[in-house]
C-alpha cells in the first residue's frame, strides 16, 4: 500500500522546520547530525537523535506554540555524550490544518477611513 499523495493545504515540512526557532532548530539539527555520525563512525557505537513536537493551541486563537525539542547522543571512546534542546514557536493553522508561520489569510482589519472595521462582511 502506498502512502498517499500530499495535497496543496498540506504543511510544507521543509518550510515548517527551516521556520522553527526562527531557523535556529534547522542548524541546531544539522549540527546534532555531524556530531552524531562522527561519533558513530569514530567509535562504532551507535548514536541517537530525538526530535519532539508538542502542539498547544494559544488561546482561542487559530495559532498554536510548538514545542521542539532536539536530543541527540554521541558515542565516545568511553561512554557518551547527551544533550537536549528546547524552544517554542509560535505558529498559525490555516485552512486545512495547514502550518505556517504566517497567516494566509488576513482579514480586513481597517476601513478605508481608517478606522477599526467591526461588521464582518458575509461571503455569499
Amino acid at each position: 500500500m502506498s502512502a498517499p499523495a500530499p495535497t496543496h493545504r498540506d504543511t510544507d515540512v521543509t518550510q515548517f522546520f527551516e521556520d522553527l526557532d526562527g531557523g535556529v532548530f534547522i542548524q541546531k539539527l544539522a549540527r546534532a547530525l555531524s556530531e552524531v555520525a562522527g561519533g558513530v563512525v569514530d567509535n562504532n557505537d551507535k548514536g541517537s537523535i530525538d526530535i519532539k513536537l508538542n502542539l498547544k493551541r494559544i488561546g482561542q486563537s487559530y495559532q498554536v506554540n510548538i514545542g521542539h525539542t532536539l536530543k541527540y547522543t554521541v558515542p565516545t571512546l568511553r561512554g557518551k555524550i547527551s544533550e537536549e534542546d528546547t524552544t517554542e514557536t509560535p505558529m498559525h493553522v490555516n485552512t486545512g490544518g495547514r502550518l505556517s508561520i504566517f497567516s494566509e489569510n488576513q482579514n480586513q482589519l481597517f476601513t478605508r477611513r481608517g478606522e477599526p472595521e467591526t461588521s464582518p462582511k458575509s461571503e455569499d
